[in-house]
């Protein structure tokens, strides 16, 4: 149904740990990218992904997303904590670096999440760009429909630094945005997309 065609996926490596950092233009995100890698990810996603539309969450528990409260600071620590096991297991994480879906198809600035965990794991980061996937299921559509979709996987990428120091996460988190809007071709905003919501009265995850 959605004719997928990816590049990059060389990039992947065939064993060991590796953070997956997309951009975000659809709620099926976190699904189609893992289904069309040869290794399971696991993707941090929303609760609301979980308990509200019903195909969104069919596809967020048939592609083992890990459920993350954005309310609560608590609760997103514990989801790096989550993803950090995960990495230090060898295995892949994917995270959206935006923190939620765009509200206008540009690339905005991304949370320091994907650093901490780069920097206190050492693992590298693959830059992912999707296209397309805000066609297969809008905002606020409940039925899938049919679109092209494009996945661009990166060159990975390493980091050092201290995950405790602001700096170093603000630094490393920049230079996936940058590597992310290379790939994507997306305008680029140096703000949150949550705060742009905020700001223009527009919902949605």
């Amino acid at each position: 149904m959605c004719r997928p065609y990816i590049s990059g996926a060389v990039h992947v490596p065939r064993s060991g740990p590796a953070i997956l950092a997309a951009n975000h233009l659809s709620v099926l995100d976190s699904f189609l990218l893992p289904a069309l890698l040869p290794r399971h990810v696991t993707f941090a996603a929303k609760n609301e992904y979980f308990s509200g539309n019903p195909v969104s969450g069919w596809f967020m528990r048939l592609g083992g997303s890990l459920p993350t409260d954005r309310e609560s600071a608590h609760a997103a620590q514990d989801m790096l904590d989550a993803a950090a096991a995960l990495l230090e297991r060898g295995e892949l994480f994917g995270i959206h670096p935006e923190g939620t879906r765009s509200p206008d198809g540009r690339l905005y600035r991304g949370k320091i999440g994907v650093a901490w965990l780069a920097l206190k794991t050492g693992a590298p980061v693959l830059p992912v760009a999707l296209s397309g996937t805000e066609k297969v299921l809008p905002l606020g559509a409940r039925v899938p429909r049919p679109a092209k979709i494009g996945i661009a996987i990166g060159e990975p990428m390493t980091f050092t630094g201290d995950h405790t120091r602001a700096q170093d996460r603000r630094r490393v988190t920049d230079d996936i945005m940058t590597a992310i809007q290379k790939l994507s071709g997306q305008e680029y905003v140096p703000t949150y997309a949550a705060s742009h919501k905020a700001a223009n009265g527009t919902g949605g995850g």
